[in-house]
């Protein structure tokens, strides 16, 4: 490498330092967000005539919305196939569990006190056979 080219480069390493280091910090903070994150898990017996209808209202409108809120990490509707190991099993009608994982519970409470939430939750949960279902509100370890 000749001396010009040793010089460009060493100003382009110069130049772009400060974003390598911003880009570090950020993943760096988003790392401890993740880890003392809270995750929330609802067993669900979404009616299975209705099966269709709840995952294009998750898709189109809920996790849009939830997307949108301070505090918010990812949510995930997952449809239970079998029991792998270990009892007990959930209740024969549960046929999905849904996964909200928000940086804390403050910042959830406030999703689920939202206007946009008491409008899209409603779009899942009125296709739920039983509004009895277990609820689990974890800290992430």
């Amino acid at each position: 490498m000749n001396r010009r080219s040793l010089l460009k480069y060493s100003a382009l390493v110069g130049i772009a330092r400060p974003f390598v280091s911003t880009a570090i910090a950020k993943a760096q903070a988003s790392k401890e967000q993740v880890q003392k994150a809270i995750v929330l898990y609802c067993d669900l017996a979404i009616d299975p005539a209705r099966e269709q209808e709840m995952l294009h209202q998750f898709h189109s409108q809920f996790k849009p919305a939830a997307e949108k809120f301070e505090g918010y990490i990812d949510v995930k509707i997952v449809k239970l196939r079998k029991v792998v190991q270990g009892r007990p099993a959930p209740a024969a009608n549960i046929n999905y569990r849904f996964q909200l994982t928000y940086r804390s519970e403050e910042l959830r409470q406030r999703w689920i006190a939202s206007d946009v939430h008491k409008r899209v939750w409603p779009l899942i949960e009125n296709t739920v056979l039983n509004r009895d279902y277990l609820v689990l509100l974890t800290d992430n370890a």
